[in-house]
């Protein structure tokens, strides 16, 4: 599936300096993203920087709210939420997010680590859904006052990354079929070329050790850590 715009040219954001790292870590479901944000977020703290963790849908209360709306499954309703709608929803979240959380903590010079944020609608409701991706970029740009992350991490296996198919669906978006996973993962791997600047593929068959031994390198020299190779 080609999504429309696929292939157009990105402005970065143009997000004001602050004193603090961005970090956000992507993947499909099961990639172990959430874990080795949890080991990040330990080992950040071992070395005595002051770490905010958070996540995508949530991480406010107004955003926790947009959450449960967005993915919880009701068989017993007739409406689904369209794609438009979702892209908006993810958006609203995220600008509350931002608003509220994020950006008051870079300003104090905290590390932030996000579980998801941008690069998650570019692939879901992009890639995965069809949503043209200049849009989701436009959307999340004003959402976001252009704040985009100082560095990303896609969590895969090699040259792919890892589905949902084996796992029972926790919520709506896990419950699609596998051809949407399927694009999303693809969409990942593009946003990887085209982002190449910011985005860390990170091949996780070396197992949860390895994957978070390679993950803390990169950020203890984006950091300057000269206690980083001990």
């Amino acid at each position: 599936m080609n999504n429309k715009g696929a292939d157009i040219h990105f402005e970065a954001g143009n997000s004001e300096g602050h004193g603090g790292l961005f970090i956000s870590l992507e993947g499909v479901e099961t990639s172990g993203k959430t874990t080795q944000a949890d080991l990040l977020v330990s080992w950040l703290k071992t070395r005595g920087y002051d770490v905010l963790q958070t996540r995508e849908p949530g991480g406010s209360s107004v955003s926790e709210l947009i959450r449960s709306l967005l993915l919880r499954v009701d068989q017993d309703s007739d409406e689904n939420i369209t794609p438009q709608a979702e892209t908006l929803l993810f958006a609203a979240s995220r600008a509350q997010l931002v608003h509220n959380v994020i950006r008051p903590a870079l300003q104090s010079g905290t590390v932030v680590v996000c579980d998801r944020y941008i690069d998650s609608s570019l692939a879901y409701q992009g890639f995965g859904l069809g949503i043209p991706l200049a849009d989701i970029w436009d959307i999340n740009l004003f959402a976001t006052g252009n704040l985009m992350p100082d560095l990303t991490f896609v969590l895969g296996r090699g040259s792919k990354l890892f589905s949902a198919d084996e796992k029972p669906a926790d919520d709506r978006i896990e419950a699609r079929s596998k051809e949407f996973h399927s694009r999303v993962r693809r969409g990942y791997h593009s946003l990887a070329q085209r982002f190449s600047d910011r985005i860390v593929l990170v091949d996780t068959r070396g197992g949860v050790r390895r994957t978070a031994q390679y993950i803390r390198g990169i950020v203890g020299e984006r950091l300057n850590d000269e206690l980083v190779r001990s």
